[in-house]
């Protein structure tokens, strides 16, 4: 039996530092209440950038590079030590942990920002790193496009674990590929949320026979720090930016936690990992379902880059 945790708490807006510290917080008090995975929403390392949503691309130029400057310097590197006491606390209490990062490229250009999701292993090793393929309308101005290379199931002690960002959840090939691979726990950290996203994920659920795992992004406006530029134009309302609504969905597709709507706090729930197997007795569309006579899906799983130096 797997215990999960759904971390679902404000992140400390554009401070890698605070983040990661609140992370390790939440890693800790989620080991004390029995927890093997140990799951964080979507950017929750520096907190995604919503001010993409409410920005006219040209006519707030300066603000928009004001706003991903601050965004950049906060940034991950995932081949420095900026994770290492995330690692630590993974190792320490022995438990798998699912993070959303934005994650500064260190090999190429040093400057472009991905959305990325990191899976770490009880041990305190980084497992995969997958850099989110399509980023959503507006936030192609801030992130670059991800690759397939980290587009992988893998094995942890809790479970076959395949993760996908927020929207990406809703291209159908995506989602085959981890199937194909026999996820057990997919995780969907995202920014969305609200009935038609549950309604997704229920689908997603009894589509592949696997659990469903939404980690969703809470955020209120006092949240965010006050020296903000331009904190009134952008958000003049005492409102919730996104009410969470993280969730944990079983096979067949009931919710069996949650949703925990505006409200700060981890959420938790037993996972039976046989009910998979089960589910798939009825429909299994990488198994007995499909028909590789008359579909096939291609992934190209190379990282892609754009230049390529031969000795």
């Amino acid at each position: 039996m797997t215990k999960l945790a759904v971390v679902q708490r404000t992140p400390a807006f554009l401070d890698k530092s605070k983040c990661i510290a609140s992370a390790v917080e939440a890693i800790a008090e989620a080991a004390s209440g029995g927890a093997n995975l140990v799951v964080f929403t979507e950017a929750y390392v520096p907190g995604y950038p919503s001010w993409i949503w409410r920005l006219r691309p040209r006519g707030d130029w300066n603000l928009a590079e004001e706003l991903y400057k601050r965004l950049l310097h906060n940034a991950v590197s995932v081949d420095s030590d900026d994770l290492n006491s995330l690692y630590e606390a993974a190792q320490k209490h022995k438990v798998t942990v699912v993070c959303g990062i934005e994650e500064r490229d260190n090999d190429l250009s040093l400057g472009t920002i991905y959305n990325t999701v990191i899976l770490i292993g009880p041990d305190g090793k980084l497992l995969n790193k997958h850099r989110k393929l399509m980023p959503t309308n507006p936030e192609r101005m801030v992130w670059g496009f991800g690759d397939a290379s980290g587009l992988k199931v893998l094995d942890t002690p809790a479970g076959r674990v395949g993760t996908l960002l927020c929207w990406e959840n809703y291209m159908p090939l995506a989602r085959y590929a981890l199937y194909s691979q026999g996820v057990e726990i997919y995780i969907a950290p995202t920014y969305d949320s609200g009935d038609n996203w549950i309604g997704t994920l229920q689908h997603i659920a009894r589509e592949g026979r696997c659990w469903v795992v939404g980690c969703g992004n809470l955020m209120h406006t006092r949240d965010l720090p006050a020296d903000l530029p331009e904190k009134e134009m952008m958000f003049p309302d005492d409102e919730w930016v996104n009410p969470g609504d993280s969730i944990v969905i079983s096979p067949a597709g009931e919710v069996a936690a949650g949703p925990m709507h505006k409200v700060a706090g981890i959420l938790y729930c037993e996972i039976d990992l046989e009910k998979v197997g089960l589910a798939k007795r009825t429909l299994d569309v990488v198994g007995h379902y499909a028909r590789p006579d008359i579909f096939t899906l291609h992934v190209n799983t190379r990282p892609q880059s754009p230049v390529q130096f031969d000795d």
